[in-house]
């Protein structure tokens, strides 16, 4: 299958792995021959034969993957996954044409190394300023459709694997540990929240997501059917996301949850009942959220103009409120010549973390119980709460024996 054309270039023919005949050309036959001037270097034909041969015996077609780029094996991917919600879907093919389309995209797939992968998170790093969790997002989509190259037989190994641990090492990656507001910040937060003229009608809302561990999804798309007032429970069986459409766009929609787990119902709390129907008695008289998003309507929430509210414009109202009390609360220290007991940063998730560290810290309630109110798919999730509440809980019994007994 060797041959030597006029010009002295070096060919070799074979049967690729879909039976079509193909090429491969060298100014080298063996690596000791000398390159004509002004000709370019690379692999010589013996070396080249070996590749391919060895891509034939691994059932790895190497020409085909030097014609798909990873815009085409990623449509291939997508268009496979039809067990994909809908929402999840959607958030790939927008992260995916955001992020990698117009660039390493366009490459072809047998091109793409190791290196380019790491390259490429790095400038998401370095240069568009991503947080690592954006980071995993993006890999997240990416590394399946390089394992479908891989069983496709395009190319013979995954250029993502291990790649993210190495870059979790090189850049000392944590991931960020959710915090529980203390005792004190809760009530602090609540007290502030009952007096204040400005913030006081944010108060119902957060009772809620205090009351009940909810996701933002799960409470901003609570509607009034799934309060049950005469067996005082609340059901949990779809989110309400605002997130962009594959076009770009952003726009409401409803999903249902991805696990059995996340469907469930939450007793209500005293509180929570009676904030709830103090809040269905204002709006009979002030009009209800007359929203209509994929069918679903009489949403309990609303905004000042009468829509819904999003998880962005909670955070925005969060922030405002804590550094308005936190303002409040240094003027105050300076009166009283105290140090200013102050709000630490959170978010909204935060509330759901919140409330499932005062169920840990109750000890009222079983592990398994508290699993299934906070739709924890995994005990392991619960279980890292309870042990960092117990932890804590160890430290302050130890803090109160203090020198009470002689250990030296």
């Amino acid at each position: 299958g060797e041959y030597q054309n006029k010009e002295g270039r070096y060919e070799y023919k074979y049967v690729d792995a879909n039976g079509k005949r193909q090429s491969v050309y060298s100014w080298q036959l063996t690596p000791t021959d000398k390159i004509p001037v002004g000709k370019k270097k690379g692999l010589c034909l013996r070396e080249l034969e070996k590749q391919i041969q060895k891509d034939l015996d691994d059932g790895i077609d190497a020409n085909g993957a030097r014609k798909i780029t990873l815009n085409d094996m990623f449509a291939m991917y997508i268009q496979t996954k039809v067990e994909l919600k809908e929402s999840t879907r959607t958030n790939y093919i927008y992260m995916y044409n955001k992020d990698v389309r117009n660039g390493l995209g366009k490459k072809k797939i047998a091109d793409i190394k190791y290196s380019d992968i790491k390259r490429f998170y790095t400038d998401l790093v370095v240069k568009k300023k991503f947080k690592p969790n954006t980071v995993g997002n993006v890999h997240t989509v990416l590394q399946p459709v390089f394992k479908l190259a891989v069983r496709d037989g395009y190319i013979r190994t995954n250029p993502t694997e291990g790649i993210m641990a190495e870059l979790k090492k090189s850049h000392n990656w944590e991931k960020p540990k959710r915090h529980a507001l203390t005792v004190y910040e809760q009530n602090a937060f609540i007290d502030f929240l009952k007096k204040s003229r400005v913030y006081g009608h944010w108060l119902p809302l957060f009772t809620i997501f205090l009351g009940t561990g909810g996701r933002v999804g799960e409470i901003i798309g609570l509607r009034w059917e799934d309060c049950d007032f005469k067996e005082n429970t609340i059901s949990i069986n779809h989110n309400l996301l605002y997130r962009p459409h594959n076009k770009g766009k952003s726009e409401f929609y409803i999903t249902t949850p991805k696990t059995e787990s996340g469907k469930r119902e939450i007793p209500m709390l005293k509180d929570v009942r009676k904030t709830l129907l103090e809040q269905r008695e204002r709006q009979m008289k002030e009009g209800f959220n007359q929203m209509i998003v994929d069918g679903y309507t009489g949403f309990v929430f609303k905004n000042r103009d009468g829509g819904i509210c999003s998880a962005a414009s909670i955070n925005r109202a969060i922030k405002r409120i804590y550094t308005a009390y936190n303002d409040e609360e240094k003027i105050n220290a300076k009166k009283e010549n105290r140090e200013p007991v102050l709000i630490s940063h959170f978010s909204v998730h935060n509330l759901r973390h919140t409330f499932c560290t005062r169920l840990c810290e109750s000890e009222e309630l079983k592990i398994e119980v508290i699993q299934k109110i906070m739709g924890h798919r995994d005990i392991t999730t619960t279980m890292n709460i309870y042990n960092e509440v117990t932890m804590d809980r160890k430290k302050a019994s130890f803090e109160k024996i203090e020198g009470k007994m002689r250990i030296c």
